[in-house]
């Protein structure tokens, strides 16, 4: 029996893990059909905690085209957290109806105490200003998608960088591939974090802090605006 594994991170996949999943991303994007009963009898649970219409949708769209069913909620007030039940209770309840779960929380690492207490995998959909891993996926298969791989180009991070958890995840994400250069472009007040600099710092990957876009876009490949 396979263990069961949940998604809480980009980090829980390794750079090979990640490259089959984007392989078969794409022969799934090419050959749709072929995968349309690959989740037959098996239901999706969406529990949304904060609103969302992209991820969300995706998610359910995904599961359906896949063949699978959908049950879950779209915002807190329509679960029983507006009574004050708890995460941990809530994954409890919906283990026992579900497959798997993707769940939206406002604070971080809701997700990590739902993994902790659930029987079934969860799909961290956004945990506060944490992570966003899934979005990442998302973005790492477009970059290898247009530039052809993942590594070996200069990527500029746009806007607010302080409080977006899709740059964290995506920054966290590409450091671990080859020939990585990151340009910060933000006013001061949405600056990437401290911790996020430590860390390139300590990798010893090349990065470069700019308040004007266009004093660094001629030097990118890629520009990831947010």
């Amino acid at each position: 029996m396979n263990e069961m594994r949940h998604l809480m991170t980009p980090m829980d996949f390794s750079v090979d893990e990640l490259e089959r999943l984007f392989d078969k991303a794409a022969d799934i994007e090419a050959h749709l059909q072929d995968y349309a009963h690959a989740c037959d009898g098996r239901i999706l649970a969406t529990c949304f905690y904060e609103p969302s219409t992209r991820t969300r949708l995706s998610f359910e769209t995904a599961m359906i085209r896949l063949g699978g069913r959908v049950i879950g909620f779209a915002d807190a007030s329509s679960s029983s957290a507006s009574k004050g039940e708890s995460v941990a209770d809530t994954i409890r309840v919906i283990s026992c109806f579900a497959d798997i779960c993707a769940m939206r929380h406002p604070k971080e690492g809701a997700a990590m105490v739902a993994a902790a207490r659930s029987t079934i995998p969860v799909i961290n959909a956004g945990d506060g200003g944490h992570e966003h891993p899934t979005q990442t996926l998302t973005d790492l298969l477009t970059i290898r998608s247009l530039h052809g791989r993942l590594g070996d180009f200069t990527i500029g991070l746009c806007g607010d960088l302080k409080f977006g958890r899709t740059v964290h995840s995506l920054i966290h994400a590409l450091v671990r591939y080859k020939g990585i250069r990151f340009k910060f472009i933000s006013p001061p007040e949405l600056k990437v974090p401290d911790y996020i600099i430590e860390m390139l710092k300590a990798e010893n990957i090349p990065f470069e802090e700019v308040i004007r876009l266009d004093d660094c876009l001629p030097d990118l490949d890629l520009l990831y605006m947010t």
